[in-house]
């Protein structure tokens, strides 16, 4: 499953725990070579290009992937004098990134002064996600975060029934969701549209990328800003969720065989560098 983020293991909101005599540490970082070739593109330019990437998880944040130096075009990084310091690993310098005629200022950044036991990273760069123009694993495309090697999805077909009501008004009843059991989250359920009264989903602006689902789009139903969400053309691997649409159970009511469903705490990350922004026609060209 994932490993440092939502409720996994390494995560703060962890909600299972280590069967260990003595505590763990309360924050814990793993290391671990990627075994996937990983590229980053730039302003139109590849700018790194390995078989050996490192990925980091960190506790509450997206995973990382750290590139070797001798796998980055070394005329893409421009040093910044910029420097902060990483609460477990030490020193951090930070790059510009640039590429023919444009430049982004911290968008890349280096562990300078590492403690001995974090030697897996030395000498090797890490690429703020969205400052970039695109990672790419082989050809395709990753959106929103590097994708977590341990992360899960599994989807379930249910004869159970599951009821949405806001101020006491049915919005959707179904006989026949589809379950969504996603690493480091509670179980995420889709019902067909059949089941739902789309008059009630006002579509708002603001899309989301994730890079196991795709595209998501987003409702809001009365009051309630945000309350349920689409995948219009999941990927693929989870293409039977396309369409359907899942409620957030701390914005309407939401019953599964009568008994009400409470959202489950730790499910914010904090994404890794800075953020521009992706626009839709983007996500849609993975």
């Amino acid at each position: 499953m994932g490993l440092s983020w939502q409720q996994g293991p390494l995560s703060a909101g962890a909600i299972g725990h280590f069967l260990t005599p003595e505590p763990v540490p309360e924050r814990l970082l793993f290391a671990e070579r990627l075994r996937r070739r990983m590229r980053v593109r730039f302003n139109n330019t590849w700018i790194a290009d390995s078989e050996s990437v490192v990925l980091l998880h960190e506790p509450g944040r997206y995973p990382v992937a750290y590139f070797p130096r001798e796998d980055v075009d070394g005329e893409a990084l421009v040093e910044s004098g910029r420097v902060t310091h990483h609460k477990d690993l030490g020193d951090t310098a930070w790059y510009t990134v640039r590429a023919g005629d444009r430049g982004t200022e911290r968008a890349a950044w280096e562990f300078t002064a590492l403690p001995g036991h974090a030697a897996d990273l030395q000498g090797r760069i890490a690429f703020a996600w969205r400052a970039m123009d695109a990672f790419y694993e082989e050809d395709e495309r990753v959106l929103g975060h590097a994708a977590d090697p341990y992360h899960r999805i599994d989807l379930r077909d249910t004869s159970r029934t599951l009821e949405v009501r806001l101020d006491g008004t049915v919005v959707a009843r179904s006989e026949h969701p589809v379950v969504l059991y996603e690493s480091g989250f509670a179980p995420r359920w889709y019902v067909p549209r059949a089941d739902i009264d789309e008059t009630v989903l006002r579509p708002v602006e603001g899309r989301t990328f994730c890079p196991y689902k795709g595209l998501c789009d987003y409702y809001d139903i009365g009051d309630a800003h945000r309350a349920a969400w689409s995948y219009p053309d999941a990927y693929r691997e989870v293409d039977r969720i396309s369409g359907l649409v899942s409620f957030e159970p701390d914005k309407v009511e939401v019953r599964l065989d009568g008994r009400r469903l409470d959202l489950e705490q730790g499910q914010i990350v904090v994404p890794h560098g800075i953020d521009r922004g992706l626009e839709a026609d983007e996500a849609e060209s993975h």
